[in-house]
């Protein structure tokens, strides 16, 4: 999970401890320990399925901000994370993806990375 989500990834355990720090233990044992590790898929390809799965969900954008970064912090470019974002635009709909354009924006803004250089 540090290799991946880094700060972020720990803030988020961290703030479960007083309220569900079982639910802080499964999101490491699965997620990280179960699925991020199995052989099929790199780190970059999980994220790109994880923000693909966050924005067609909706309403998950405290998640989205963790896995733009973590997907920054696994080789993903700007670029290339906004290309994927807006791949899910016919499927799940413009709304979502504008969602999720805007906390792009956000963590790039975060990060100094503004403006993304389009291909």
């Amino acid at each position: 999970m540090r290799e991946i989500d880094g700060q972020a990834g720990e803030r988020v355990i961290a703030s479960l401890q007083e309220i569900a720090p079982d639910l802080g233990r499964y999101v490491i044992e699965y997620a990280f320990g179960d699925m991020y590790s199995r052989d099929t898929l790199d780190a970059r390809q999980r994220q790109l399925v994880t923000i693909s799965s966050l924005t067609t969900q909706g309403g998950c954008e405290a998640q989205l901000h963790v896995h733009l970064n973590a997907s920054l912090n696994v080789g993903l470019t700007p670029a290339e994370i906004v290309e994927a974002l807006m791949h899910c635009s016919p499927y799940t709909g413009f709304p979502k993806v504008l969602n999720a354009i805007a906390v792009a924006k956000q963590v790039f803004d975060e990060r100094g990375l503004l403006p993304v250089e389009q291909s």
